[in-house]
């Protein structure tokens, strides 16, 4: 936005002055607060991470008019799915990867390898990203079933299609081992597989035409992202072993009041966190938002996303929005559309269960869904479409957010999952805190702003004993250093090598997800 970020000198002065005879406590101090004043206050000299100035994968700039690309998690491993199961790449549990999958036909399924123990449940998913120029047909999908070396499926096949949006957007599914399943299959421990499918991929002839300057779908290759995660068995399976009968159905009274500014994550990866209450955002036609919602168990969950009116325009899109929700393992649970006509319209979750564990006995993908406490994602995906009667937008996005029940006990897991915290839900207050942010700032991921490098820093002053006192008399040393070295730099023309650049601001970047799952 043409926006300069000043600091970069305070940063420079810092990785070059001396600490002969300093104690490391007070040189980590110090190096903290340097990396809290780097530009954009982020702290990369302290994770090894070089700045090269360029947005993130994933993340949009200002100066861009479309939505990014999915953002794909920054630890995501590349690995690449094989044609059949016997150079199978090896997935570990815990972790995310990226990977693609071909056309329709034998680059169109492709096989992964997994070790499970003969006690966890394992969930596999793979979120598909069609790439830019393509379009997609209500059929194209994506199918993800885990087997066992004689080719049984485990419990449950996940399959998604891009459905009535007809709009290319992030599509998720999943499937599972279950321990508590048939008795005679994938019980034993030993070798599996996942196995990633496209479906419904042949060309234009399934119905729909491509639209002109596009490719259809079916020729170009998806980006995948793939996740792993095991539950540990129960401590003692005497528990119930079926899912609850009936709970509160009704529909809660609506949240009203003033919605809060809240910007929408790229991805999985960097869904934004929402507390109860109201949000609102922009969205744009073909860009899809994330949010992450923490609900603990004996908790319900309930959401509405509200689209705008437009401002000009005329036709109808049958449907334009879509709102969907998944749990912690990227599993969907249940999604909504709702057409547009250019005046506001509203999509509502149907109400949905308490979590419990027993949840997963039952038969219905919405009940057995909400098998575990951890962040739920809210996933909001606006038709391509949309563009062509209304506009580029952006539309104005509210949402409007309930958990209503007290927090209860979770069962008793005779270990940890992988990884350790994807049931557990994060304790609210910075994410709260930044609730009345401009909409485009960046989630509340963790990652970058002043704020990360403040608490890095502060954290690192704890760890190194440091009191208020010498807090003080270092940051007063510091500035006065940085204060007589720039006054010195005035009295002479800059060097060649100044960093005199203005640097555009990041912004995060939204697609989406979102379909209809069946097993």
């Amino acid at each position: 936005m043409g926006r300069r970020i000043r600091g970069r000198r305070a940063g420079d002065q810092c990785a070059r002055r001396p600490w002969h005879g300093r104690t490391l406590a007070i040189a980590a101090a110090v190096a903290a607060l340097c990396a809290a004043l780097a530009p954009g206050g982020r702290a990369d000299a302290a994770s090894g991470t070089a700045d090269s100035g360029a947005p993130a994968q994933g993340v949009r700039t200002a100066a861009d008019d479309a939505p990014g690309p999915y953002a794909f998690g920054e630890d995501d491993a590349t690995v690449k799915g094989t044609a059949d199961s016997t150079d199978a790449a090896l997935l570990r549990s815990g972790r995310t990867y990226r990977s693609s999958v071909g056309v329709a036909g034998k680059d169109g399924r492709l096989y992964y390898r997994v070790e499970l123990d003969d006690t966890s449940d394992a969930y596999v998913s793979a979120t598909a990203v069609p790439r830019p120029g393509t379009t997609v047909t209500y059929s194209d999908g994506l199918k993800v079933s885990l087997q066992d070396a004689n080719g049984r499926n485990c419990s449950f096949t996940g399959t998604v299609h891009f459905g009535a949006t007809q709009s290319p957007h992030p599509i998720a599914a999943w499937a599972s081992r279950e321990s508590s399943g048939d008795p005679y299959a994938c019980r034993a421990a030993g070798t599996y597989y996942m196995v990633v499918e496209r479906v419904g991929a042949a060309g234009t002839s399934s119905g729909t035409s491509s639209l002109s300057g596009t490719e259809p779908s079916a020729s170009r290759p998806w980006d995948l992202e793939l996740g792993f995660v095991t539950e540990p068995a129960l401590k003692t399976t005497s528990g119930p072993t079926r899912a609850p009968d009936a709970w509160n159905s009704a529909s809660p009274e609506a949240l009203v009041g003033e919605p809060r500014k809240r910007g929408g994550g790229a991805g999985f990866g960097e869904a934004t966190r929402l507390e109860q209450g109201a949000w609102k955002d922009g969205i744009s036609p073909g860009q899809t938002l994330f949010y992450k919602v923490p609900v603990d168990w004996g908790q319900q969950v309930y959401a509405t996303a509200d689209l705008g009116s437009a401002s000009g325009g005329e036709g109808s899109i049958g449907t334009a929005l879509v709102l969907s929700l998944y749990n912690p393992v990227r599993g969907l649970v249940d999604g909504v559309g709702a057409g547009y006509d250019g005046s506001q319209r509203s999509a509502g979750l149907d109400p949905l269960p308490p979590v419990a564990y027993e949840n997963r006995f039952a038969l219905n993908d919405r009940v057995s869904g909400m098998r575990f406490a951890g962040s739920y994602y809210l996933v909001v995906h606006l038709a391509a479409q949309v563009a062509d009667r209304f506009g580029d937008g952006p539309f104005g996005l509210t949402l409007r957010v309930r958990v209503s029940g007290a927090a209860g006990t979770g069962p008793a897991y005779a270990g940890a999952p992988s990884p350790q915290d994807v049931f557990a839900v994060p304790a609210g207050g910075s994410d709260s805190a930044q609730g009345d942010g401009p909409a485009d700032s960046t989630p509340a991921t963790g990652k970058g702003g002043a704020g990360a490098g403040h608490s890095t820093a502060m954290k690192l002053l704890a760890a190194g004993g440091i009191g208020t006192g010498t807090l003080l008399t270092l940051t007063l040393g510091l500035w006065t250093a940085i204060a007589r070295r720039r006054a010195v730099r005035t009295a002479r023309p800059a060097p060649q090598d100044a960093d005199t650049a203005s640097a555009s601001l990041p912004l995060p970047a939204p697609w989406e997800h979102g379909a209809t799952r069946g097993r």
